[in-house]
């Protein structure tokens, strides 16, 4: 299955982990699709942001069980990736003023 590269991305995770690894370890994290592979995720970096990436490593969540009173349900699933970027490349800016 083929997915457009604006389709790749859901968001970036802004979490305090995530951005820790963002200054420590130059990697970003981002919410994919579902059906996005790897080199699906690291063209979709190089076409986007125009950086070269180094690895991708991805995570796949399942959806909690919740309930509000007497309606429950599932989260949805979601997958997570993990985007290394090239040594001496400009990390991408997305969440420098929080």
């Amino acid at each position: 299955m083929n997915i457009d590269a604006y389709h790749v991305f859901s968001r970036p995770i802004t979490t305090e982990k995530g951005l820790g690894m963002k200054e420590t370890q130059h990697t970003v994290v981002f919410e994919v699709a579902m059906a996005a592979t790897k080199t699906q995720i690291k063209e979709a970096v190089q076409k986007i942001f125009k950086v070269k990436v180094a690895g991708v490593r991805t995570g796949i969540f399942h959806g909690k069980f919740r309930r509000r009173g007497r309606a429950e349900g599932h989260r949805r699933d979601w997958k997570k990736a993990y985007v290394k970027l090239a040594a001496g490349e400009k990390m991408i800016e997305y969440a420098d003023n929080l």
